[in-house]
């Protein structure tokens, strides 16, 4: 038996306890096989994996969540792996969940992320942990809500999750954390054309990046303009304005200014009890998502949807059968 068979059968055989006990101690190895194993698609292992959940959740909810997003080119990669370096020089243990685009033709993803986070790749007080999309609407994986808990009961304080571009998709990190983020770039004009209201309404800081040498000057212009957009967009929270900065993460410059901020609006959140009562809304819609997730993997492994399933797209591609109407065709067979 070779050695990566020899590990597959070793981790197949773990029990929930051991996954449990092995979080628990935060072994990193074990951590990822449990993450591992609340990312996979089969029955008998989301049935494990929720039992593990069940079990750690006592443990979890003690983090602050920050979501990060932005557009190509804003230096996120650079932007976390400096903030997370600051952050766990001051003691803090940082899990960094970023996620991959998947191929949509392919199915693949680069999962680079180690490579291009040098420094908190070899942080003892830190984790990454790649995951691709799969295709999942919203930049996150279908399990990157269930991998914050995973990582919340093994000790981590501060979880970042990087997510894929800037777009109104993206509005389901917002839904996962406490703090949302867009890192932006200089070049107000050109990249507020491309950032959708809906990601604007939902955020609570803009950060622009790559404010150093001779685009400090664009950057600060830029930072102007993009405060401006806020103004005519009404905030999600009134007790909270979102403020734009400027940094740079190359050169580690206005990264303490931008934690303090985050730090200052979760302990507001938590004082005012305001943290306890999203994260329980997020928990409902959550379940929702779930529902929906759920019906949509049956109604595709349905053997009678399977087998109409060519003839169907055929009958759209064609003209004779409207998308609308190859839908409720479909689910009336499904019902049925």
């Amino acid at each position: 038996m070779s050695a990566s068979s020899a590990s597959s059968t070793s981790r197949s055989r773990l029990s929930v306890e051991e996954y449990v006990a092995g979080v628990r101690s935060g072994d990193r190895a074990n951590l990822a096989q449990a993450i591992t194993l609340i990312e996979s698609r089969k029955p008998e292992h989301q049935e494990q994996a929720q039992q593990v959940l069940l079990e750690l959740a006592p443990l979890a909810g003690q983090s602050i969540r920050v979501g990060i997003s932005g557009v190509p080119g804003a230096g996120k990669s650079t932007f976390i792996d400096t903030l997370g370096t600051n952050l766990t020089a001051e003691g803090h243990k940082v899990a960094v969940l970023a996620v991959d685009p998947t191929s949509a033709r392919t199915g693949g993803s680069i999962l680079g992320d180690k490579t291009r986070m040098a420094n908190l790749a070899t942080d003892d007080n830190a984790f990454i942990r790649p995951s691709p999309t799969s295709g999942t609407l919203g930049g996150v994986t279908r399990t990157t809500r269930e991998t914050i808990l995973v990582c919340e009961a093994a000790g981590f304080d501060v979880i970042l999750v990087e997510t894929v571009g800037v777009g109104q998709s993206e509005v389901a990190v917002a839904e996962m954390v406490d703090f949302f983020m867009l890192l932006l770039i200089a070049g107000a004009g050109d990249e507020l054309q491309g950032i959708k209201k809906g990601v604007l309404e939902i955020a609570d800081m803009i950060a622009v990046n790559k404010a150093d040498g001779d685009n400090e000057i664009k950057a600060k212009a830029s930072a102007a303009e993009y405060q401006r957009a806020l103004r005519i967009i009404s905030p999600k929270d009134r007790g909270w304005t979102p403020p734009v900065v400027t940094i740079s993460a190359l050169e580690n410059r206005g990264l303490d200014d931008l934690w303090g901020r985050i730090t200052q609006r979760y302990n507001h959140l938590t004082d005012s009890g305001g943290l306890s009562a999203m994260r329980q809304q997020q928990q409902v819609r959550w379940m929702w998502a779930m529902v929906e997730d759920r019906l949509v993997e049956k109604l595709k492994a349905h053997p009678e949807i399977k087998a109409m399933v060519p003839s169907v797209e055929s009958a759209v591609t064609n003209g004779t059968l409207t998308p609308a109407l190859a839908a409720d065709k479909m689910l009336r067979t499904f019902r049925e």
